[in-house]
């Protein structure tokens, strides 16, 4: 900073500046003062690129590419322009479209052409979801600085958590996305390990990024502020963030997952049952966070058939056992005492201890009110009575009496 004051009105001095505030992420008062340069000296056709790169950084990609295109109408072969395309394609449609690009790039290179050969390398990876990762990162961590949090995201997305945590753990953070990247990996490592620590942590960055007034109202700093809510489990908060990017993100499993938690975390049960049910990821579909949250929907929505449905899918777990009783007690709280009986009849068989009798004979007892009072059709009293058969307490032969009577009373067949 103590430089600024020598620097003169003129072209090199500005484009140093320029340099300067590119480097410190100030990206608007770079433009500015290309476009000046630009005003005076069309020639110039390169700042054209330097724009179209601080455009990219600020997540403006269609701006980027019409700023880009001036540029390669006259240089068409341009190894940088035609990588920030590529760049501006990924971010705007796809990897399948950057990696066109790219790959036409490198094939219309002649053999002994070097430049820029290790950048691409690193995007084609990037463009390919990760495809030879291991093969080409690690030998660019100390050439590209993006290269390490490429492999940061590698490495989570192959759930090896402990590697990316040694690649971020003493990286000196200069950008928010390094903030943000260091804030996931602390966030996952602290569920996984329960670790207090490193989610404290990852609050404390998701919170820097969300605050800071260059991130605040970006779609990234409103994540973060929804992450550092959703930590402290204040959901209401975290819906409010949630809600202002939420038409960005209309299909992406990973929002929608997390916007379904907090849906129903705050009580809001029919939009969160819609938000888990816009997943197509199986990985997340077979998670149990998953399962037991739309299960607990479906029992408050009134479709317990279908949070029955979702235990009968799954194999006998410590999971399994946990979604029944979710779903015994959920479907008891709410009057949905068949499915209550059911799921208690099964927690019964698995470990027959006298609170699963209990719950079982309260639910059967339950479904017997309903049909009393005209809510439950009387067919279901004879899928009660086989449930209350498969018990050995004494007090079953005692409740049959009485539901048989009821039934000969009002002429219904048992």
């Amino acid at each position: 900073m103590g430089f600024h004051k020598h620097l003169e009105d003129v072209t090199e001095d500005q484009l140093s500046l320029a340099s300067i505030h590119y480097m410190r992420s100030h990206y608007q008062e770079a433009i500015e003062i290309y476009q000046r340069i630009l005003l005076q000296n069309r020639n110039f056709l390169a700042l054209n690129v330097y724009v179209a790169l601080c455009y990219y950084k600020m997540d403006y990609y269609e701006v980027s590419q019409q700023v880009l295109a001036v540029y390669l109408q006259s240089i068409p072969d341009s190894t940088v322009a035609l990588n920030l395309k590529a760049c501006n394609l990924f971010r705007l449609f796809s990897g399948k479209a950057a990696e066109a690009e790219l790959k036409n790039l490198i094939d219309n290179s002649s053999a002994s052409f070097e430049f820029a050969k290790e950048l691409l390398r690193h995007n084609l990876v990037v463009f390919c979801g990760g495809e030879g990762a291991l093969q080409v990162l690690p030998a660019l961590i100390d050439v590209i600085p993006e290269a390490r949090l490429n492999l940061v995201i590698y490495y989570l997305r192959q759930e090896e958590v402990q590697e990316s945590y040694a690649l971020i753990k003493d990286l000196e953070l200069t950008t928010p996305q390094e903030y943000i990247l260091k804030g996931v990996v602390n966030a996952v490592l602290g569920q996984e390990i329960g670790s207090r620590d490193h989610l404290k942590t990852a609050q404390q960055l998701f919170q820097l990024v969300g605050g800071s007034a260059s991130e605040c109202d970006t779609i990234p700093g409103r994540q973060c502020l929804a992450s550092y809510f959703f930590l402290l489990q204040q959901f209401k908060d975290v819906l409010l963030y949630l809600n202002s990017i939420k038409s960005y993100f209309f299909n992406d499993d990973t929002f929608n997952f997390n916007y379904a938690q907090a849906k129903a975390a705050v009580g809001n049960y029919r939009e969160a049952e819609e938000a888990f049910l816009l997943i197509q990821s199986d990985k997340i579909k077979s998670d149990y966070v998953y399962l037991s949250w739309l299960a607990r929907c479906y029992v408050m929505n009134k479709k317990a058939r279908l949070a029955w449905e979702l235990y009968l899918k799954m194999e006998t777990s410590a999971e399994s056992f946990s979604l029944l009783q979710l779903i015994a007690n959920d479907c008891y709280k709410m009057g949905q005492f068949y499915y209550a009986a059911k799921a208690f009849d099964v927690l019964e068989r698995l470990d027959p201890t006298p609170e699963y009798w209990e719950g079982k004979r309260g639910a059967c007892v339950g479904v017997f009110q309903l049909i009393l009072a005209g809510q439950e059709s009387r067919d279901t009293l004879q899928k009660v009575l086989p449930l209350l058969r498969d018990t050995g307490n004494p007090q079953v032969e005692y409740i049959i009496r009485i539901l048989k009577k009821w039934a000969k009373d009002n002429r219904s067949s048992l």
